[in-house]
């Protein structure tokens, strides 16, 4: 299962500061995933490891308010944008409402499973709804930075099957799914900070975002590692030995943290794109599983229209 990402051709390898390195055959279509009804059988749903399962149940928690605000986020700025990039942002809200519509369904099974997630649901909130207070600039190069973060990890947990070994297979399926929806769109808020900041120097860009991944990349670590440490305290698991665990989990044994620290980093560099790295390949390895839910694209006089392939979404109507 491990299939090494290429990387793009030379002309795009370094773009300037204001210049898109995304594929331009690159289709991103919504897959209308419904896993409401998977249950959550085990409480360490992740073969059995308490670390990886609450690990990926802390990250659970923060995506339906997370993902609200990344679709406001850029619906602020989709006007502003270029056609195919519109379509692109149209596409990428529909992913992310069915993301935040599965995800609270996810969460709703652990509350079945009797773990209290009301203080790490507040803790997202209080976030986010601080980062809601700043300008939409700051609120799109946010966005930016954490759609970077998440799609590191989910590039991470699809190449490397080690992460979701022995997992319940519903689970499994969920988080593959997402994941590869999450490499698929990762452009997208960057190249809508592209397009937005054109006339700002290249300084000024580079400056701008790597400040405000600094600051992110650290309170997204240190807000993580307080959630899974809530949820492995609820698990039987506090002091000493759930911070030697959480530590070993996260960088010396499935790692997912040490493992995703170079792709974090290269942030950092000027001319960077997300697309430096073409991955698609690890998009396909979920697509044919997923084939029948793919939202495909219809002829409808001289517009293109969207439309579920299993059945209509209400939510869908609401945020695109």
């Amino acid at each position: 299962m491990d299939i090494a990402p290429t990387t793009v051709s030379s002309a795009t390898e370094v773009p300037a500061h204001n210049q898109s390195a995304t594929p331009a055959d690159l289709q991103i279509r919504p897959r209308n995933r419904n896993f409401a009804s998977a249950v959550i059988e085990r409480r360490r749903w992740v073969g059995g490891d308490p670390y990886a399962s609450a690990f990926f149940n802390a990250l659970s928690v923060t995506f339906p308010e997370g993902e609200i605000f990344f679709i406001e986020s850029l619906k602020k700025f989709r006007k502003r944008v270029p056609a195919k990039l519109q379509r692109e942002i149209r596409a990428f809200i529909q992913q992310e409402a069915i993301h935040s519509r599965e995800h609270h369904s996810f969460n709703e099974h652990l509350k079945d499973c009797d773990f209290e997630i009301g203080r790490l649901e507040d803790a997202i909130c209080r976030v986010v709804n601080g980062i809601r207070k700043r300008s939409e600039y700051d609120q799109l190069v946010a966005t930016m930075c954490i759609e970077h973060i998440t799609a590191i990890l989910a590039a991470e947990v699809i190449s490397n099957p080690a992460h979701f070994e022995h997992a319940d297979e519903e689970q499994r399926k969920l988080w593959l799914w997402h994941a590869s929806e999450e490499v698929e769109h990762k452009g997208v808020a960057y190249d809508t900070w592209l397009h937005v900041t054109k006339d700002w120097t290249p300084l000024k860009c580079w400056f701008v975002r790597c400040s405000f991944m600094a600051k992110i990349a650290l309170g997204f670590t240190k807000n993580r590692a307080r959630g899974v440490l809530d949820l492995l305290r609820q698990d039987g698991i506090s002091g000493p030995r759930a911070w030697w665990g959480l530590a070993h989990y996260a960088f010396f044994g499935k790692a997912p943290f040490r493992r995703t620290l170079w792709p974090l980093l290269q942030f950092f560099k000027p001319g960077f794109h997300p697309w430096d790295i073409d991955d698609r390949s690890l998009i396909r390895l979920a697509e044919s599983e997923y084939e029948a839910a793919i939202m495909v694209e219809v002829e409808a006089g001289s517009e293109r229209q969207q439309r579920p392939r299993l059945h209509q979404i209400e939510e869908l109507k609401k945020v695109a």
